[in-house]
């Protein structure tokens, strides 16, 4: 498997309540030497989380020991600018399964659900509940289920479905990346070879 089976994520969360963030602030081009997808989480929001000097930005959420979790709660519009897949690679390597906003760029999204990280889209009034909920109470669960396409508060019951590419959900269930998907079906692709005519 690419990565670990996606069902039920129950987690605290971490909020980022800014809109617009872009590929190059959830991991700087400087970093992309890199063609393994290990080691991306240390310089994940590089240029918020650290000084010039390298020391902690103690206003950065990623450095305030109060919020925790598998769930990136993020701001409208998460992941615009360049393509680069490598701004996933970093929010799934920092330890991210789960990232929900209200809106997704296209094609950061796609890289996400490639490699085991779920976009969850929400509306912007559910949106802002989670973040209210996460302001009341730092260590407040909330429960993404894949299967339901849903995610709730698990405080008071709210929730909301949300929608994935059914091609995509069914290798997140598996933990498939295209590769493996491929590889599972081996048997079929090459039985349908044999039926072409030469």
């Amino acid at each position: 498997m690419a990565y670990d089976k996606f069902e039920l994520l129950k987690s605290t969360a971490v909020p980022l309540p800014i809109e617009n963030v872009d590929t190059d602030q959830i991991i700087p081009a400087r970093f992309l030497k890199a063609t393994e997808r290990v080691g991306f989480g240390d310089n994940l929001f590089r240029d918020w989380r650290y000084n010039s000097d390298d020391s902690p930005k103690k206003d950065f959420v990623l450095n305030n020991s109060t919020y925790s979790g598998k769930i990136l709660v993020g701001g409208k519009n998460f992941g615009s600018g360049s393509s680069r897949e490598h701004a996933a690679w970093a929010i799934y390597d920092y330890g991210f399964r789960c990232v929900i906003s209200s809106f997704f760029a296209d094609i950061f999204r796609g890289n996400c659900l490639n490699i085991g990280v779920l976009p969850v889209q929400v509306s912007p009034e559910f949106l802002n509940e989670i973040f209210e909920e996460i302001e009341k109470n730092p260590n407040a669960i909330f429960e993404i289920d894949l299967k339901a396409q849903t995610v709730k508060i698990s405080a008071t019951g709210k929730s909301e479905s949300f929608e994935i590419n059914g091609y995509k959900k069914d290798n997140m269930l598996n933990g498939f990346d295209d590769i493996d998907y491929l590889s599972n079906i081996k048997s079929e692709i090459q039985n349908f070879a044999k039926s072409m005519p030469l």
